[in-house]
């Protein structure tokens, strides 16, 4: 797969799945754009090892005017973006009666609002150009739930849902959208979740374990590498009549 020529724009792309997906595009030859609120000047160092363009803005998700700010410099600075990927994400555990209301807000912006206001302001490049792919990361919780992640459970299935709306739009012409729902995979946020589980009894192991033990049967952790490869796949030729997918990565999760 050449990308020569494209840019891809992956947001929460300064570490975990995002720099792997970003990663991965930039070996196939796209130039990229990053965002994040990670390292970004390890970021660029990372993906700008290919050769390619790499840029990066910080804007700030869960702010409708940061991200046009955002495609304002994606414009004038690479010509558009030919790849979108929609990855940031945030999450916050709690039953639903205890669930902070700012924290819903919050995760609702980001996780599901952003990715919206990101594809309306791609769709109209990529129509004018002829060619667009959009790649949404939503999660294993996008097709199934699980107690105490209300906000994010929600706003994944926004995800997917919008991911079908989107393809049925595009269906006509050579944009496809499609979205990717990872089981569990060992970035900072699912970290969190282990180190809270240790925090009992000390063992950092074993919580991994427990972890996978409880929603994935292979138990084994997916990696950013695999999705940066299969978000590559969805931008070739060979997925052209991949529209609307929500594919599970999930290690035999909704296999159960």
């Amino acid at each position: 797969m050449d990308l020569k020529g494209k840019t891809a724009l992956v947001t929460g792309s300064t570490s975990g799945i995002g720099l792997g997906i970003a990663t991965r595009l930039a070996e196939a030859g796209a130039n990229l754009i990053l965002n994040g609120f990670g390292d970004s000047e390890a970021a660029k160092a990372e993906v700008g090892r290919f050769g390619g363009q790499v840029g990066y803005h910080s804007a700030d998700l869960s702010r409708p005017e940061e991200i046009a700010d955002l495609f304002t410099y994606a414009e004038r600075d690479f010509g558009g973006v030919d790849i979108l990927v929609n990855n940031a994400g945030i999450q916050h555990v709690a039953p639903v009666e205890a669930f902070p209301v700012e924290k819903w807000d919050a995760i609702i912006a980001i996780n599901l609002s952003s990715v919206f206001h990101a594809t309306r302001l791609a769709l109209p490049g990529m129509k004018q150009r002829g060619w667009g792919r959009i790649v949404n990361i939503a999660s294993v919780h996008g097709l199934v739930g699980s107690a105490q992640k209300s906000a994010y459970v929600a706003a994944k299935h926004g995800v997917v849902g919008l991911t079908k709306v989107v393809a049925l739009e595009t269906a006509d012409c050579n944009v496809t959208c499609n979205a990717l729902c990872p089981g569990w995979v060992l970035t900072p946020l699912v970290q969190q979740q282990i180190d809270a589980r240790a925090a009992v009894d000390g063992d950092t192991e074993r919580a991994r374990r427990e972890l996978l033990e409880e929603k994935q049967p292979s138990l084994e952790f997916v990696t950013p590498a695999q999705l940066g490869e299969l978000t590559l796949f969805l931008c070739s030729d060979a997925a052209a009549q991949v529209r609307g997918a929500a594919w599970n990565v999930d290690g035999g999760w909704l296999a159960r």
